[in-house]
């Protein structure tokens, strides 16, 4: 075959390449290029958050409830206490329950319908961090022992998306049940137009926090530019004592064991941090 030939054929394959692969190609060596100056899209450090505002009571009919903005990433989270049957093997334990929504107004990402793979997984991996990370005394939501247990559910809904949705929904599921009172409980009877001073049986404070890989470059808090062209993506959840509740590994690219060494250090470090805006 001729090198004429060659370039012929190798200018019909781009051609025929999808428009979105191309602008997406086009994307990542755009801020491959940025990171490789040690610099970011919107001009952070590697391992700096950013902007963050937590807001609680914002929802005066729910028993909780937090609004969490991560640059312009915006997340509401409401509590809703309700009674119920305890679990066969805890009889003495109430429940918590945490469902995320990917409202379509958010991004042009999410589309409407039934929970798509996406909207579980973010679900499921702040879940594992509150469960695993004893955010609460289940132990203190029991009514009557094998009886009646109290439910907790947390509602998650994400109002605006540029990334990294898990750390907020975990930061606004903490805020929300902090925020939490218990209402009335007169006759086995729930009056929720009457909220109690009794607060929910804080254990723990679990929050996560979240790395993307983009080439041989790792950031914090990544924005969704940086989501879209990312190699692998780590979650650590991260409990007051600085240790680890739960860890998610996403993407098809992998991280070194000396990487997660270090990312899980500087992950208890910016725990911290996060826990700053709640005032603990």
């Amino acid at each position: 075959m001729s090198y004429r030939r060659k370039l012929c054929m190798r200018d019909m394959v781009n051609v025929m390449k999808p428009k979105d692969e191309i602008l997406a190609n086009l994307k990542r060596n755009f801020i491959l290029d940025i990171l490789k100056k040690g610099k970011r899209v919107d001009g952070r450090k590697f391992y700096e958050y950013r902007s963050i505002e937590v807001q609680q009571g914002v929802i005066k009919k729910a028993e909780g409830s937090a609004l969490v903005k991560i640059g312009e990433t915006e997340v509401l989270a409401g509590v809703k206490l309700s009674i119920g049957s305890p679990y066969p093997d805890t009889p003495n334990e109430g429940a918590l329950i945490i469902n995320t929504e990917l409202i379509p107004l958010a991004s042009v990402a999410f589309e409407p319908g039934p929970p798509d793979e996406n909207s579980i997984e973010l679900s499921r991996v702040v879940d594992r961090a509150l469960r695993e990370g004893e955010v609460l005394d289940l132990e203190g939501l029991c009514i009557t022992e094998g009886e009646k247990v109290w439910l907790v559910y947390v509602d998650i809904y994400t109002l605006n998306y540029d990334g990294n949705l898990i750390d907020a929904c975990c930061l606004a599921a903490v805020s929300a049940l902090m925020d939490a009172r218990f209402p009335k409980l007169e006759d086995d009877k729930i009056i929720y137009e009457e909220k109690t001073s009794k607060r929910l049986p804080i254990k723990n404070y679990p929050l996560e926090v979240t790395y993307a890989k983009i080439g041989e470059h790792i950031v914090l808090d990544p924005c969704y530019e940086e989501e879209e062209i990312m190699d692998a993506r780590i979650t650590f959840g991260i409990k007051q004592d600085d240790t680890i509740c739960a860890i998610q590994k996403g993407g098809r690219g992998s991280f070194k064991p000396d990487e997660i060494l270090n990312l899980y250090e500087d992950a208890v470090e910016k725990a911290k941090f996060l826990r700053s805006f709640l005032n603990i």
